[in-house]
């Protein structure tokens, strides 16, 4: 990590999500779910390996609608607190690649709800600017939306809907 002060290298994204913790917890930690809605629109996991425990490794791959595969990107489990957090290392494969940090806390208010706070670390502002220059935030916001549907399935099968 570089020696700039953090706020010159994070993105944060919050997002409330009209469903309980535990749902949408949930939806980050199962990869039948992850699968159907991590990425943007049009660019699916077509692999989605996940060990999804403290120490535990996950593998993604992302696939365009028109066939062209994204490279691959992966990293550890730092960090897992039921209903609360996950913190996990992220990069892409290729040697000498930059490493993120992501933080997804998971707080529920009074109705139910849930704020979804995505908070990512990059190595350096470069990198964050990098990534920002490609789409980050809004590929993170377009998988975000899938999530919700994803979770409005789940509480409608609890609900017993």
């Amino acid at each position: 990590m570089s020696d700039e002060p953090q706020s010159v290298r994070e993105i944060v994204i919050t997002r409330l999500i009209d469903a309980p913790a535990p749902l949408v917890f949930a939806a980050h930690a199962d990869p039948v779910h992850v699968k159907r809605w991590f990425g943007p629109v049009g660019w699916p996991l077509t692999k989605c390996e996940m060990d999804f425990r403290v120490g535990g490794r996950f593998r993604f791959q992302m696939t365009s609608s028109e066939g062209e595969l994204g490279p691959p990107f992966g990293g550890t489990y730092l960090e897992i607190v039921p209903h609360v957090r996950i913190r996990y290392d992220n990069g892409f494969e290729a040697p000498g690649s930059s490493v993120m940090v992501t933080t997804i806390s998971f707080a529920e208010d009074a109705e139910g709800r849930t704020l979804l706070t995505h908070h990512t670390l990059f190595e350096s502002k470069a990198m964050r600017d990098e990534y920002l220059g490609v789409g980050f935030e809004e590929g993170t916001n377009s998988g975000l939306d899938q999530l919700e549907g994803v979770v409005a399935e789940l509480v409608a099968e609890v609900g017993g809907g």
